[in-house]
């Protein structure tokens, strides 16, 4: 989008300024990477390359800045503490401006203390903020601050207030010309917002409804009568693959397909200049005219064998740089690359209008970054030593004799474990299973994973999460077995979830220190007999 506008002004040749695009992220740290990502090429390993290339600062030429909202309180305030802030704010200040304004002698006219800060600097003498096309800023830009050139605005960030959504949109409210076109009437000049959930007259409700009668709480603890139903389970934080140099994913049966939904994720939108209903909501409807951004122009320059040569570079980049990879890149990225195109050939489903080489932008990049990750081992088939767990440091391991809580919640009371109570989640499904776990035969001990701590760790959306299977079950077998019991109607992360579970599970088998662990997952309580009885028989 913006690039093609740039294209459109230059062909033009009647605004030397470019357009200007804005970021506002929710602190520095989000804010460094995204200003990285755009200037310097440093995108993170789940985050496609910008591949934006009039935002990168090359030469000396500064296309992208990025403001912190301190530097910007401290030079409002005449507190900067350094020459470098001193010469952001002029940077700020200056973008939009191709010269200076000059006096009747055509001499430069510059802002107070710049022209001593430039030669001290060793800065040239036109405005600093002269090529900047891309602002990546953490707070709303002061309300003086009055560029005409802001065309996109992108929010990344939570926006708790209606005030902050207008300060934000109002950063694109100047206008680049006040010439007067056909009619005596300005033309139309449209900024382009993205993520700020902006509303003309908000609404807000403010119930209120009498004072809630106390519940009954319930103690839910370990009884010391009943040791003998004692679950001890590892606390598994990560794992550890020493790869020398064959990988695989051992069955491709496990890993979570990746559907390409319009519906979900729209390959394109319409956008137009906010007009206003009679009910006070913005509407498509009224003058002006609407604009669509679409991902044509990236799918015709991007060839899918390209795409998956780049995806398969980042994430052997990603495994070369484990400490304990000891496969060369040469070796490790034909086999990466084959498992991508597989990958892409039989767990990727595009519903149209999508395309496949969606599959190559955020947010299924990252998300297809993390499930390969996930997925693929060291392939022990060939002699490599098999993924193990990394367990915690600081605790040991988990225990039924830990748990000791209250809540409000109506409990169960059970017979074959070692804590007192079952607490549901649910106002049928996990009754329902915690009673035929409790009387089925095979079973010796089981626990609800209710104050407990058990987590298996998964990645989703580029951070780390904790998985929470429903119930522990030990099985009466030899030597015994222990089975993780998941009851699951509909869950979006069910696949994702799953996936974790079974290489928790080949993880800690393969260790050896905590026995034999299996998972079964249910659609429903009636199930959960079989899978008992289909664990135990081995």
């Amino acid at each position: 989008m913006w690039e093609e506008l740039l294209q459109q002004w230059q062909a033009a040749g009647d605004e030397p300024r470019p357009p200007v695009f804005i970021l506002v992220c929710k602190n520095t740290r989000i804010a460094k990477v995204v200003c990285e990502w755009l200037a310097d090429g440093k995108n993170p390993l789940d985050v496609p390359a910008a591949n934006i290339e009039g935002f990168r600062n090359r030469d000396e030429r500064l296309n992208t800045i990025r403001v912190d909202s301190k530097v910007v309180h401290e030079t409002d305030t005449d507190e900067a503490k350094s020459d470098e802030s001193r010469w952001m704010r002029f940077t700020l200040d200056t973008v939009g401006k191709t010269g200076w304004t000059a006096d009747r002698q055509g001499r430069p006219v510059y802002p107070q203390g710049f022209e001593e800060l430039a030669k001290k600097l060793e800065r040239p003498l036109h405005p600093p903020g002269r090529d900047v096309r891309c602002i990546v800023s953490v707070g709303m830009l002061t309300e003086g601050w009055d560029c005409t050139t802001v065309t996109h605005i992108i929010g990344i960030r939570p926006f708790m207030s209606q005030l902050l959504c207008e300060q934000v949109v109002g950063r694109g409210l100047r206008r680049a010309s006040y010439e007067v076109g056909e009619g005596d009437k300005f033309t139309e000049e449209v900024a382009q917002v993205f993520g700020v959930p902006f509303e003309v007259i908000p609404f807000k409700a403010n119930p209120q409804g009498a004072r809630k009668v106390r519940e009954k709480r319930y103690h839910v603890h370990a009884l010391p009568q009943r040791e003998q139903y004692e679950i001890r389970f590892p606390r598994v934080e990560g794992y550890t693959q020493a790869i020398r140099n064959r990988v695989a994913i051992p069955d491709w049966e496990k890993v979570p397909r990746r559907a390409l939904v319009p519906d979900r994720i729209p390959p394109e939108v319409e956008m137009k200049g906010l007009n206003i209903s009679a009910t006070g909501r913005p509407s498509l409807s009224g003058p002006g005219r609407a604009n669509i951004a679409d991902l044509k122009e990236f799918r015709s320059r991007h060839r899918i064998q390209e795409l998956v040569f780049e995806f398969a570079a980042a994430l052997t980049k990603r495994y070369v740089g484990q400490p304990s990879c000891e496969a060369p890149p040469q070796a490790l990225f034909p086999q990466v690359a084959a498992i991508v195109r597989r990958y892409l050939a039989e767990k990727v489903e595009v519903f149209e209008p999508a395309d496949r080489k969606d599959l190559f932008l955020a947010p299924y990049y990252g998300w297809v970054m993390e499930t390969l990750l996930e997925a693929i081992r060291p392939d022990a088939s060939q002699g490599e030593t098999p993924e193990v767990p990394r367990y915690e440091a600081s605790r040991g391991p988990g225990s039924t004799a830990d748990v000791d809580y209250w809540t409000s919640r109506e409990p169960r009371e059970i017979v074959r474990s070692h804590v007192n109570y079952l607490v549901p989640d649910t106002s049928k499904w996990e009754q329902s299973a915690g009673y035929l776990i409790d009387t089925h035969p095979s079973v010796d001990a089981f626990v609800k994973n209710a104050g407990l701590g058990f987590a298996i760790p998964y990645l989703h959306n580029g951070q780390m999460h904790d998985y929470m299977p429903d119930f522990i079950v030990r099985l009466k077998t030899a030597p015994s077995v222990h089975l993780i019991v998941e009851t699951k109607g509909f869950d979006p992360l069910e696949e994702v979830k799953r996936a974790a579970a079974e290489r928790w599970v080949a993880a800690v088998n393969a260790d050896g220190t905590y026995g034999n662990w299996k998972y079964a997952l249910a659609k429903r309580p009636t199930e959960v007999p079989r899978l008992i009885s289909d664990a135990a028989a081995g």
